[in-house]
């Protein structure tokens, strides 16, 4: 796995806008934003540059404006924030996290039936 920036909760937002689609002006990951947080468009700009300084998020100049992507996938950065959640919380042991998710989760018949595949798979492994 690779190194990744960690990254704060504010800029797990500025992230899920980016992931969800860029490049991106600032001013449109404001606009995607706006709703969601009352945010100042400066607030916006200064969440993307720490992203830019921490090495998350990558630009282009596209004229005079800067265009933002991330660096890293949605992905990468779900499965290193499960692992430390995991290893925080769980003192990196998952079967008492899952037992703890499936006595709370509610789960439809299907749902039940895709988890039962997923072990199965893991045991064949």
């Amino acid at each position: 796995m690779r190194k990744l920036p960690k990254i704060s909760e504010s800029e797990w937002l500025v992230m899920r806008v980016l992931w969800s689609k860029s490049p991106l002006a600032a001013q449109e990951v404001f606009e995607q934003l706006d709703a969601a947080t009352k945010w100042k468009p400066k607030t916006v700009k200064t969440l993307i540059d720490r992203l830019v300084k921490k090495g998350a998020v990558k630009y282009e100049k596209d004229g005079r404006r800067y265009m933002y992507y991330p660096a890293f996938g949605r992905n990468e950065y779900v499965r290193k924030e499960r692992h430390s959640f995991v290893k925080r919380v769980y003192g990196g042991i998952s079967k008492p996290m899952l037992a703890a998710f499936l006595e709370d989760a509610e789960l439809s018949s299907e749902d039940i039936a895709e988890l039962k595949e997923i072990l199965e798979q893991k045991a064949e492994e």
